[in-house]
């Protein structure tokens, strides 16, 4: 029973002492690591009409890192934010939307006064639930957005104003990270956005324009192994749009084409309306898309990971 305690008394000690060594000798402690999931998209990635009044608590919510932009385009000082430093995950607040008679597309950064979330949480937490390993996570969506006026990564102009912004604000995270003695390896992609795109003119463009745009970010984040996960509300327009039928179509042959991306089905996400998803939608969506990234590592072997 003594030797027992003194080894378990040695392993409890061996961590802090051996930081101390290395900081006497002038050297930094071995760094944490943590997967960095991406959240990106349109209005369904911001979380538009999802009700933090409504989100279940989770304690495992304080352990997983979160890294915030969200709000109306473009990319601005209204956008409500983590204030470019890490946070815990949780609903993101209102902030201080742009007025509405300042454009076309200034929704308000959320429908409720409390603000909202995205699938983030869903995804975060299932992960988590499953792997009981570290996360953080970095959010960069904006609302009523497409590929060719807000994310095409080839225009220097508006047109790539959000591409520009998810690839800053993802650098920054990671760098802030690295200063706190995190290392991130970026994992994944979650993509919520093509309602935007369900019109004759983009409809047809879509499939390429996503992939080109995955593939950029593969590049400027020099993250090759990086996993896309793509999706869209199938149900927004109420059944009316003839696009978006063209637009799942799309998002599933950009899966079939690359073998590193995975088209995830939100059909049964229940809905607040013709355009987004409600809380429980949400949460699901987020949940579907931590099965997706699992099962897609699962296909690609053990290389997959970074």
């Amino acid at each position: 029973m003594e030797h027992t305690e003194r080894k378990t008394m040695t392993q409890k000690h061996a961590a802090p002492l051996l930081a101390l060594l290395c900081v006497l000798c002038g050297q930094s402690p071995a760094a944490e690591t943590r997967d960095l999931i991406l959240i990106a998209g349109q209005s369904n990635a911001v979380g538009y009409d999802a009700k933090p009044s409504e989100l279940p608590a989770d304690a495992a919510d304080k352990d997983v890192l979160f890294w915030f932009r969200a709000g109306d385009p473009p990319p601005d000082e209204f956008d409500t934010t983590s204030g470019g430093k890490w946070t815990h995950l949780q609903p993101q607040p209102k902030g201080n939307p742009a007025p509405k008679t300042k454009g076309p597309r200034q929704y308000g950064n959320f429908a409720n006064a409390d603000g909202g979330f995205g699938p983030e949480i869903g995804l975060a937490r299932a992960l988590v639930a499953k792997e009981k390993k570290p996360l953080a996570v970095v959010k960069a969506a904006w609302s009523g957005t497409g590929m060719a006026q807000d994310w095409n990564p080839a225009d220097p102009g508006t047109g790539g104003s959000c591409y520009r912004a998810l690839v800053s604000e993802t650098k920054a995270a990671i760098a802030a990270a690295k200063a706190d003695g995190v290392t991130l390896r970026i994992r994944a992609l979650a993509w919520v956005q093509g309602e935007s795109d369900a019109n004759a003119t983009a409809a047809p463009r879509y499939t390429q324009a996503l992939g080109d745009m995955i593939a950029a970010l593969r590049k400027d984040l020099d993250a090759p192994q990086l996993i896309a996960l793509v999706a869209v509300n199938t149900k927004f327009g109420g059944g009316k749009n003839a696009f978006m039928p063209k637009i799942i179509e799309a998002q599933q042959a950009l899966a079939a084409k690359d073998p590193r991306c995975a088209y995830v089905d939100t059909a049964s996400a229940t809905i607040a309306n013709s355009a987004h998803y409600d809380t429980a939608g949400t949460l699901d969506v987020g949940r579907r898309f931590a099965e997706a990234l699992i099962q897609a590592e699962t296909r690609l072997g053990p290389s997959t990971r970074p």
